[in-house]
Parts: structure tokens; C-alpha cells; sequence
């Protein structure tokens, strides 16, 4: 084992006995070790439940920016490569990095997307389209439980090759598709269910109402628009994650950070939409469901 990974033998058994003790091996009382039920599931790469291309985003774009959290709490500004051109110009302009940020995407999203294919009422829909959708991991997962959803992906056209090869992979191109574009500029397509997932805590609070309200503008009368995200306890005490997930906007991000259900509710009313709640979904993750109602006043 220690030829195959590279490891020099003054390390090898500490690491290894490290791995588990956190629970990601087992090791029998031969001394042979073997991945644990749920390493296999997720931390395999031809596993078609990997998340582990979210740890190799990390590893590449945000680990290394967070060495510069002082310098990002002092002046306010991003300390990713963007700069004060934002994250993302950056990413999308070098295919490598572009790669291993949508496959994060995904990675950080399998868990969120099964349980989200499970706790919203499906069946009274039948179009999606996933704002900001990556390489459609999320997409995929609803898609594969709903036979009647059909929809795609909105996102910059440089992501259109990567979403089509993901959901070619899980033969579903004949139900999904690719609507390039960008929605700080263009018009968001027109759907049943809109979702906004970890797309609204990238940016300032001016831009978020902005994408609300073209959300509303896409969806029809009692159109559904689902938001998930970490979301932050209304105390401002208890969610840890929340809190951590804005600091990450601030070094990541100009001007994103990460908010509670009551500020993302109050800024959804403003926006038109009724019958608002909020539904945790995973450990971490909750999704935010608000309806189109009739616009009314001016």
C-alpha cells in the first residue's frame, strides 16, 4: 500500500491508523486494511455516488485562499485568484480549473439532490431548470426518480460540453438539455420548478433580489422556486457551517455571504412569492420553497 500511494514508511501507519480512527477505514486484526460501507459508496471515483471531486476542489481553490482569511477580514476583499474581478471570470477561463469545479459542484451537491428528489411534491411538475446548474448533478438525481421531469441546465456556455457528457452518462439526454447564458444578463428560461442551488450566497444583497425577482419573472402562476443552501440560524449562534460557508464567500467572493431562512424569506416576499417554508434536507443543507403567487400593487 505504501508503494502504490507514495508514502514514506515514517508516516504510513500513523496516517493510516488516523483514517481509522475517523471512521474512513477499517483494519482487521491481520493488519490488512479496507475501505468502511461508506467510503465505498462516496470516496471511490468510478463510483457513480462520488462526492469526492468537492475535496479536490478545496484542495485546489479554497483551501489555499483560507491562509488569507486575516488579510480578507482587514480589507474586505476576495483573496481568490479573481481578485476584485470575482471567482468566477478566473475559473471559467481555464478549462482545467473549470473541470475541477464543476466536478466540486457535484461532489457537494449528490447528497442534497437525493433528498431534495424525495421531499418536494414532483409529481404535481413536469419542467425543471436548475439555475446555475454545473454539470447537472442535481438534475440527474430528480430526473432518475421522476419519470415525467423534463428540463435542463442554465449556466455559461463554457459548461455546456461537461453537462452534456454527465447526463449522456446517465442516459438522459433525450429528457435534459443545456440552456447557455448568463443570468447577471439575460432573462432566466421559463419552467414549472426553478432551482437556485448555493447560487444566491455568491453574490451582494442588490444581485440576489435581482435573480429573485427574474426568477419569479420565468416561473408561471403557482410556479415553485426552490433556494438551498447552508443556511444560517436566525440567532446567529448555533450553525457553525452557516456562518463558515460566509466567511468562505468573503475570501471566495465581491460582496457574496450566506443568510437565514428569515432574511431569504423577507427578500422573497419582496420579490412576489407566497406560501414560503423552509425544510431541512440534509445535515447541513436546507431548501427554501416559495410559490408564484398574482403580482399585485405596482
Amino acid at each position: 500500500m505504501r508503494g502504490r500511494l507514495g508514502i514514506h514508511p515514517r508516516g504510513a501507519r500513523d496516517f493510516l491508523d488516523a483514517l481509522v480512527a475517523l471512521g474512513f477505514l477499517d483494519r482487521d486484526e491481520s493488519g490488512r486494511y479496507a475501505n468502511v460501507p461508506t467510503a465505498n459508496l462516496y470516496l471511490v471515483p468510478n463510483s457513480p455516488t462520488y462526492i469526492g471531486g468537492l475535496l479536490d476542489h478545496m484542495r485546489v481553490h479554497e483551501y489555499p485562499v483560507w491562509n488569507l482569511l486575516t488579510r480578507a477580514l482587514q480589507t474586505g476583499e476576495p483573496q481568490s485568484a479573481g481578485g476584485s474581478t470575482g471567482l468566477y471570470p478566473a475559473l471559467y477561463a481555464d478549462q482545467k480549473a473549470l473541470e475541477t469545479f464543476v466536478g466540486g459542484m457535484s461532489g457537494g451537491s449528490l447528497l442534497v439532490a437525493k433528498a431534495l428528489a424525495e421531499e418536494f411534491p414532483w409529481e404535481h411538475y413536469q419542467t425543471l431548470v436548475d439555475v446555475g446548474s454545473a454539470e447537472g448533478c442535481v438534475l440527474v438525481q430528480i430526473a432518475l426518480r421522476h419519470s415525467q421531469i423534463v428540463g435542463g441546465g442554465f449556466d455559461l456556455p463554457a459548461v455546456g460540453p461537461m453537462f452534456d457528457k454527465y447526463v449522456q452518462a446517465h442516459k438522459l439526454s433525450h429528457r435534459l438539455r443545456f440552456y447557455p447564458g448568463d443570468f447577471l444578463t439575460e432573462s432566466l428560461p421559463r419552467s414549472d420548478v426553478l432551482i437556485m442551488g448555493r447560487v444566491l450566497h455568491n453574490w451582494d444583497l442588490p444581485t440576489k433580489q435581482m435573480l429573485l425577482r427574474k426568477a419569479f419573472e420565468a416561473l408561471p402562476i403557482s410556479g415553485a422556486l426552490i433556494i438551498y443552501e447552508r443556511l444560517i440560524d436566525d440567532e446567529r449562534r448555533a450553525n457553525a457551517t452557516g456562518l463558515l460557508a460566509s466567511l468562505n464567500m468573503l475570501v471566495m467572493t465581491v460582496g457574496g455571504f450566506d443568510y437565514s431562512g428569515t432574511d431569504c424569506i423577507s427578500w422573497m416576499k419582496e420579490a412576489g412569492f407566497v406560501d414560503i417554508r423552509v425544510k431541512p434536507l440534509t445535515a447541513d443543507q436546507s431548501m427554501i420553497v416559495g410559490m408564484k403567487g398574482e403580482r399585485r400593487g405596482p
